[in-house]
């Protein structure tokens, strides 16, 4: 029994993942974030379980990428454009459906928010090639998909809890949410070496940078709460490149 072990906790990723879109539809962020949060949690144990139990297997390879492509794909891309449309106004465009009289249509179809479905695609496009990279083991190329959901869904928490009307005027910035939605689709696709948190042990010699991160990682966050999020993403790819350039 203990084989399906593993995929029980991907499904629960893609529970999680399928119950933050109906939620993100809804613009109900903060407990979409919740599910979100939960769903990352299972996708970073589904891992864990398998190699404990020496379970790993094709099968369960592509079923977490079908799960991370709901929990870490599609939900970003929901909240993106949901915040974009935000700034904009909504432009009315009528379409003719198919059925037999013909009849147009018409609904409300914000054009400019349809951007942040970009992190949508690059999302299926990173899992794609992590699925094809054997070399993708003890680090990762290019930002991973949980850790780029982590950093849009931050977006609507720092609104929601930080009530800065300063910050909230730079996230609610059209032309700040179009850079950051093709940023993080760079970052995802980057070729970027980023350390991946995988311990082959426990020592401070040989995990030193992924020491320094959680620790500096648990200062931002109590001091800065949902705002250190974005900082942490930041941390995250410059300790990557000082690492990457010291062990060279």
């Amino acid at each position: 029994m203990k084989k399906y072990i593993p995929n029980a906790l991907t499904l629960l990723n893609l529970l999680c993942g399928s119950i933050a879109v109906i939620l993100a539809v809804n613009s109900n962020f903060v407990t979409a974030a919740l599910f979100v949060f939960l769903g990352i949690f299972f996708d970073f144990f589904d891992g864990f379980a398998a190699r404990k139990l020496k379970v790993q297997s094709a099968l369960g390879l592509q079923l977490d990428s079908l799960a991370d492509m709901v929990t870490s794909g599609l939900v970003p891309g929901i909240i993106m454009y949901k915040l974009l449309a935000l700034t904009v106004e909504s432009e009315t465009v009528s379409v003719n459906s198919w059925v037999t009289n013909s009849s147009g249509i018409e609904f409300n179809l914000p054009i400019l928010p349809l951007l942040g479905l970009l992190i949508t695609l690059a999302s299926a496009y990173r899992l794609a090639k992590f699925n094809l990279d054997e070399d993708q083991q003890t680090y990762f190329k290019g930002l991973p998909t949980p850790a780029n959901t982590l950093l849009i869904i931050s977006l609507p928490l720092i609104i929601e809890f930080q009530n800065s009307d300063a910050i909230n005027s730079i996230i609610l910035n059209k032309w700040f949410l179009i850079g950051l939605t093709f940023l993080s689709s760079y970052l995802l696709n980057s070729g970027i070496k980023l350390f991946a948190l995988k311990f082959k042990d426990y020592s401070f010699k040989g995990n030193s940078t992924r020491y320094i991160f959680i620790i500096l990682c648990l200062v931002l966050l109590i001091v800065l709460k949902f705002a250190a999020i974005p900082l942490i993403i930041l941390l995250y790819i410059i300790m990557s490149v000082l690492d990457n350039l010291t062990s060279n």
